[in-house]
């Protein structure tokens, strides 16, 4: 007994939370944890040296994060020495597993590991000290998915005591909160994985236990070897079977006096709780029973047996007429009931000769009310049904290892101390009893006679894995009615009393009595009708009692692993380790912060550009660039002026100082970009007209301006400049979309692409701040900009997964180039303008921002009246309208409608003079056809009839179609009463949260469904991503845990109460937009009196989306109806990518993302908080997806998208997401995908490569030019304009001569040049390796000189006979030959001249030398490497 009273009072359990009890009982899961070594310094070096004989140990406790609560039991490590912290890196070694198995598999049931540090203080006293703990997360995202990764993680750990977890400011995810710090280079590397081999050992560990590999469970045999494990595989002791006969309770003083004293105090209990009952005499005992079950100090083995007692003098009457004597508190004639028997013989077979495994009695009494509660006999309910079970007395009985038979008699134990079931248990007998009778006797006892039995139970012939999974899941449920009881359970209870109004099944399920934490004060819930087992059900699924019911045949849903069938082991993934070279985000287009010169501005307004005017005429006020914008949003929305009429103005176009002096300049070029929503704009060809004075200016000053081209093809250069304009005033914006437009301009970047007005390649492009055009209560404002138009060129995929690090907060991209082309001067300005009022009855308040909208007032159903009260003393008149002029189905089956109608609709509809006039003719032609008189008026007669005969037809079909509508249309009228109207402002990617109040309208309860018809709008079912948007969005509106009830793909419903009100949250997220793609061919230039007459915007009307949501109840009824509408509003474009691909393959590209938190020098590989990072795509097609390398590794999107055929484009937005909700986007990117013909060359460099392109002529004849995006390494044969004919086939010669080695894209278009069209373009893939290195030269040249160096080389023909030879090099930029051609003998030796360009930095340049014969071929390579110092 004393080894099961230890281990009984050292595994006391918490239970889990009652939420998390009250739900559906799931199948339990086996884990294996095991904590491996700790790494890192727990504790500074001034605690370390106050104490003496450090220690550390790990304690796990299972805690529920979504009620902050604890539950199970603490485990913990053995102590560990600290004298392995002397080694570097620091580290103690545990490898302790530890098991548990549990069936609360929610997402928030987490492990909290904490170190402990135990040491010895000055003065002997030994302190314990909590160094951190770790949250480590059993199971996955989705519920029911346990972690099945075995391989090692690491747990990183925070500073403090887990019992921080239960304040409140600790919402989920707890890793995130802002109050969590995380210990540096501190971390637990562990392992956990589901445990199959525990699950036959489930009977013999508690659920939520966690127990050690090295702790003895009773019932388990030692395992082989020095492993110490013995749940790694578990064997089973040997179970014997014992019998029980001739068992009886004695209760003191007596049977009567015990009831009677049990039953007062009941009542008083229930008056003390508020309920009613007349008399003593209407509470009474209906049965007693008893539960006998094995207990081996950790838990339950088995379902208890239950039996009923009756007392020894009606014990013949019960076997005679099984009827059940009723002893109530008024019954006081009865004597000599002192005994309760139990006459069948109780049969045990679970048992194990083990110290630790008693026998536990617990004897039970239900008790009823033959009338309502309120004391009424009017109630229909059945007895069973107001039943209410206590538990009044226990014992326990420790069997001697050697007896085999016996008889034992053993006191009953009763109040407060703690007992197997952890129940209230009615109180013993004490000084303050009033029966002068029971103050003076004991608890009672019990007899029974024991013997041994030598059969082995049949379902461990063959050893615990015989049909342990298959009894575990049948335990689940209580016995059914007409299914038949196991052998076992059948012979323990034939011979028993059945009580009244009680089912079998019940009596074998005992729910009451086995729910844990019962209290003998508490009514339980009533129960249904004994033939329900819905009640029992739930309830037995609560018990910790239960572990089986045993069965004899194999689970054949069992999987094949647990059937002994070999199944294929899943591959371990490696760690992923990116292979595509990455593009950081920020990288393509970057402004100019410097303001223009003095000299470049006067330059500008010389140069004729119109001025700027306000609504008064009067000049524009200029603003700074580089002055920062002091942003008040109070004054954007109380500007008087409210109509802002943007100006963009185009100025001049320069060459960058650092662009290739020997690339070609275009001649005209054109921009796309798109200003809010508007459609995207494309300018027409704007001709670059050479400044004289360019030359005595810096090199930032304007070389080019712009100057619009005329349809002709002419252009005049005194009207210099192009420029748009965007009226954005109350009539443009929809209500409340003025905040949108406010919060567009102070945080958008305007992207400009400049484009080749003859080639149509990208030139490169420019990024605008916005900020400085908010007026701030100004009248107008104007800003002038110099862009650096940027060119980004991607080279193709390498293996190289790394970047360098280019600079505090960036990282240098990988195959990726950006080269300043040019610089771009334009002016913006916001030209505020008064406007007129709207109308009354047009004017439109900002929209609603409240988060809760109600049904209450959705009952505006004012009848069928067609005279409304619209105020006192007055009355707004409905005019009634034809049924054929409201219904088109109704006026197409008339025949005197159209006739009819014509005359009133001609004005209107048909009011062409041409064919009035020729319906007048037709009307003559008629009457002359007609003859005489008599003839005439016979005919008016006959068409008089007609006329009756088809308005009598109409009618009739008039009246039909009333009533087969009248129905329809009188049930959308009622449905008015019921439907609530509202508006939502949504933005692509961000989740717009609002609740619905829906009252249940009837005093009924109802179970509603909620149908959804829109996939874009969804009901949130997750309680933390419910509390999530409470919080955001400031909402103190109740929130409920388990509100739905999920059936899977079916709608979710809700339990309704009479009259009730409940919050339902909605969640409307759209990522789908409409094609945005600009067209890559400029537009055609409109006059400039056009330009002057109108301004040149068109209205984007985004469509407006409608959702409607129907609340149903169980009949199918309606019962509240929900109508939205769905305003689009525009969205920020934080970045622009532009991919040229070839066709129909699939373009896989990696973009970095910025860093979150990035501190100077820190050390690469350290864990920070970064939040979580997720990506929505608008295409479904595209697939996009961010993975973390690792903590403290950059982050990337990688993008998979199909590209289509030549020259189509897909254009797609990818969004990113750093909340788990995906709330609000923290970066919206727009991709723009070109499809182009791929061809592949491969090459030397340096040596010219030829090959030929098929042009195929389209309908009609073309005049057409080949370009290159670079001329200098791609040249095309014929080089100017010529004609394609039309289906015609023709040859297009391409030589290829690259300057560098590598792999690189080159563009190649041909443009018809009357109509600027793109007829075909071509991918050009260069391959291009390095030549053959003959010969070296090494010169050394002062930097800052202006003056170069001379130099000669010589070269000897070693062909017998005359060549010709010509020079090239990779940088003509630092040198010149003297000669590019030169003619020498066979044999001979030549020199070549060379000259070197000075350079202004020092450092040192590799200069390649070609040497290739007439066809382009290289004979030698020379290499001259040039010291600048």
């Amino acid at each position: 007994m004393d080894e099961w009273h230890k281990a009984f009072t050292q595994n006391t359990l918490v239970p889990p939370h009652p939420q998390r009890a009250r739900q559906l009982g799931k199948e339990s899961i086996a884990f294996q944890c095991v904590l491996k070594w700790l790494d890192g310094p727990l504790l500074k070096q001034g605690i370390l040296d106050m104490w003496s004989e450090f220690e550390c140990h790990l304690r796990v406790s299972l805690f529920d994060v979504t009620y902050r609560h604890f539950f199970g039991r603490t485990w913990r490590t053995t102590v560990k020495p600290t004298n392995q912290l002397s080694r570097q890196p620091p580290r103690i070694v545990f490898s302790e597993p530890f098991y548990f198995h549990t069936t609360v598999s929610h997402p928030n049931i987490v492990a909290v590991v904490e170190v402990v540090a135990e040491g010895w203080k000055r003065g002997d006293t030994l302190q314990s000290l909590s160094c951190g703990f770790g949250i480590l997360r059993i199971f996955g995202n989705k519920p029911e998915s346990p972690t099945s990764a075995a391989q090692d993680k690491r747990l990183r750990l925070y500073h403090g005591t887990p019992r921080a977890l239960l304040h409140p400011l600790l919402q989920d995810p707890i890793e995130q909160n802002k109050h969590m710090t995380l210990m540096e280079n501190c971390s637990l590397q562990y392992t956990l994985k589901p445990h199959p081999p525990l699950e036959p050992a489930f009977h013999l560990i508690p659920e939520n236990l966690l127990v050690s590999g090295l702790q003895q469970i009773p019932g388990l045999l030692p395992p082989h070897g020095d492993t110490g494990d013995a749940l790694r595989k578990p064997r089973f002791q040997k179970p014997t079977t014992w019998h029980l006969d001739d068992l009886f309770f004695t209760l003191y003083p007596s049977l009567e006096k015990f009831e009677e004293e049990l039953l007062e105090l009941l009542i008083s209990d229930r008056f003390r709780e508020g309920v009613s009952l007349v008399d003593s005499g209407t509470l009474e005992v209906l049965e007693r029973r008893l539960h006998v079950c094995v207990h081996n100090g950790l838990g339950f083995v088995h379902r208890p047996q239950v039996v009923v007692l009756v007392p020894e003098t009606d014990l013949a009457l019960t076997r005679t007429a099984s009827i059940s004597r009723r002893v109530s508190a008024s019954s006081k004639n009865s004597s000599g009931n002192q005994v309760l028997v139990l006459r069948s013989r109780l049969r045990l077979p679970e048992m194990v000769s083990h110290a630790a495994f008693t026998i536990v009695f617990q004897l039970e009494y239900v008790f009823s009310s033959p009338s309502g509660v309120d004391g009424s006999a009017g109630s229909t309910t059945s007895l069973s049904n107001l039943a209410c079970m206590h538990m009044v007395r226990w014992a326990v009985w420790n069997p001697e290892l050697e007896a085999a038979s016996g008889k034992v008699t053993l006191p009953l134990q009763g109040g407060v101390q703690l007992n197997p079931s952890r129940r209230l248990v009615y109180k013993v007998p004490s000084a303050s009893m009033s029966s002068e009778e029971v103050k003076q006797v004991e608890s009672g006892t019990i007899q029974f006679q024991f013997s041994l039995s030598s059969d082995t139970p049949t379902e461990y012939a063959g050893g615990p894995k015989a049909g342990r999974r298959s009894s575990r899941k049948a335990a689940v449920s209580p016995l059914a009615p007409g299914t038949p009881a196991p052998a076992q359970d059948l012979a323990a209870i034939q011979d028993s009393p059945v009580g009244p109004g009680l089912s079998l099944s019940q009596l074998a399920a005992s729910s009451q009595s086995l729910a844990p934490g019962s209290s003998s004060k508490t009514p339980p819930q009533p129960q249904d009708s004994p033939q329900s087992q819905e009640g029992p059900q739930i309830q037995t699924q609560e018990s910790v009692l239960e572990s089986r019911v045993s069965h004899l045949e194999v689970d054949l849903s069992q999987p094949a692993s647990a059937l002994g069938t070999p199944t294929a082991e899943h591959l371990q993934e490696l760690p992923f380790t990116p292979l595509h070279a990455p593009i950081v985000v920020g990288a393509r287009t970057r402004s100019s912060r410097s303001q223009l010169s003095r000299a470049a501005m006067a330059l500008l307004q010389s140069s004729g550009f119109p001025e700027i005017l306000d609504a008064r005429q009067q000049p524009v006020e200029v603003v700074s660039p580089v002055e920062p914008v002091r942003f008040s949003p109070q004054k954007e929305e109380s500007d008087c002026l409210q109509g802002n009429e943007m100006v963009l103005q185009f100025l001049a176009f320069s060459r960058a100082a650092q662009d290739c002096p020997g690339a070609p300049w275009p001649q005209a070029v054109y921009f796309t970009f798109q200003f809010y929503r508007f459609p995207p704009e494309t300018t027409p060809r704007l001709q670059l007209v050479k400044l004289g004075e360019t030359g005595t200016n810096s090199s930032s000053s304007p070389s080019h301006i712009l100057v619009p081209i005329n349809k002709d093809g002419s252009f005049d250069a005194g009207s210099p400049g192009f420029q748009l304009r965007y009226m954005v005033d109350p009539t443009f914006l929809k209500p409340g979309e003025r905040h949108w437009f406010t919060h567009y301009l102070a945080a958008q970047t305007l992207q400009v692409d400049v484009w080749d007005g003859d080639s149509l390649l990208l030139i490169g492009s420019a990024g605008i701040r916005m900020k400085h055009l908010l007026r701030q209560g100004r009248p107008a404002v104007q800003v002038s900009h110099e862009l650096e138009v940027v060119a980004t060129e991607y080279e193709q995929d390498t293996m190289v997964a790394s970047g360098d690090v280019a600079g505090f907060g960036s990282v240098k991209p990988i195959a990726v180039h950006t080269v300043v082309k040019g610089r771009l001067h334009l002016t913006l300005a916001n030209v505020g303008h008064a406007c007129e009022p709207r109308a009354r009855g047009s004017s439109s308040l900002p929209p609603s921002r409240s988060r809760v909208i109600s049904n209450d007032g959705a009952s505006l159903f004012s009848g069928g009246s067609l005279l409304t009260p619209g105020g006192p003393g007055r009355k707004r008149v409905v005019q009634a309208q034809k049924l054929a002029d409201v219904d088109s189905e109704l006026a197409a089956m008339l025949l005197t409608h159209t006739r009819a109608g014509q005359g009133a609709q001609a004005a209107g509809q048909e009011a062409d003079a041409v064919h009035r006039r020729k319906l007048a003719r037709m009307r003559l032609v008629r009457l002359q056809e007609s003859g005489g008189e008599p003839d005439s008026r016979r005919i008016n007669l006959l068409a008089q009839h007609n006329v009756r005969a088809q308005h009598s037809r109409d009618m009739q079909v008039i009246d039909a179609y009333r009533e087969r509508t009248k129905a329809d249309s009188i049930s959308s009228v009622l449905s008015q009463a019921i439907t609530t109207h509202h508006t939502l402002y949504a933005t692509l990617g961000t989740a717009e949260f609002f609740e619905f109040a829906l009252k249940n309208p009837h005093n009924t309860q109802h179970t509603v469904t909620i149908e959804l018809d829109s996939p874009e709008l969804s009901i949130v079912l997750d309680s933390q991503e419910w509390r999530y948007f409470k919080e955001a969005t400031g909402l103190h509106t109740p929130l409920e845990e388990d509100m739905f009830h999920l059936r899977g793909s079916l709608a979710p419903q809700l339990y309704l109460r009479p009259r009730e009100t409940a919050h339902i949250p909605f969640k409307y997220q759209s990522f789908s937009m409409g094609p945005l793609a600009p067209t890559q061919a400029p537009a055609e230039m409109s006059s400039e009196k056009d330009t002057e007459s109108g301004p040149l915007w068109k209205c984007s009307a985004m469509p407006t989306k409608h959702a409607k949501v129907l609340f149903r109840a169980e009949s199918g009824r309606l019962i509240a109806v929900l109508c939205l509408t769905v305003e689009p509003q525009p969205h920020v474009v934080d970045q622009v990518f532009r991919f040229y691909h070839p066709e129909l393959t699939f373009l896989k590209k990696a973009i970095r993302l910025p860093p979150w938190h990035t501190l100077p020098g820190a050390p690469v590989g350290m864990p920070g908080e970064e939040p979580p990072v997720h990506v929505r795509c608008s295409d479904p097609n595209v697939i996009c997806e961010a993975q973390n390398v690792g903590p403290g590794e950059p982050r990337d999107v990688f993008l998979k998208v199909a590209s289509g055929p030549s020259p189509e484009s897909k254009d797609f937005f990818v969004i990113i997401y750093a909340d788990r909700w995906l709330a609000v986007p923290v970066q919206t990117w727009q991709v723009c995908l070109h499809s182009l013909q791929r061809v592949d060359v491969s090459c030397v460099a340096g040596q010219l490569t030829r090959l030929s392109l098929v042009l195929r002529g389209t309908q009609t004849l073309r005049k057409v030019r080949a370009f290159s995006s670079h001329p200098q390494e791609l040249k095309t044969d014929p080089a100017g304009v010529f004609v394609l004919p039309p289906h015609g086939v023709q040859d297009l010669h391409v030589s290829v001569r690259p300057r560098k080695a590598g792999n690189r894209f080159v563009h190649l278009n041909l443009v018809d040049m009357d109509y600027h069209q793109l007829v075909a373009s071509w991918l050009v893939c260069l391959s291009c390796r390095q030549p053959l290195i003959s010969k070296a030269f090494e010169i050394t040249m002062a930097a800052g000189e202006e003056k170069g160096a001379n130099k000669r080389i010589t070269y000897t023909n070693p062909y017998p006979s005359r060549r010709t030879y010509h020079l090239h090099t990779d940088r003509p930029d630092l040198l010149h030959f003297k000669e590019d051609s030169f003619q020498v003998a066979g044999g001979e030796t030549y020199t070549i001249g060379l000259r070197f360009v000075p350079s202004g930095s020092t450092g040192q340049e590799e200069i390649l030398i070609h040497i290739n014969d007439h066809e382009g071929k290289n004979e030698e390579t020379f290499c001259v490497k040039v010291l600048y110092q």
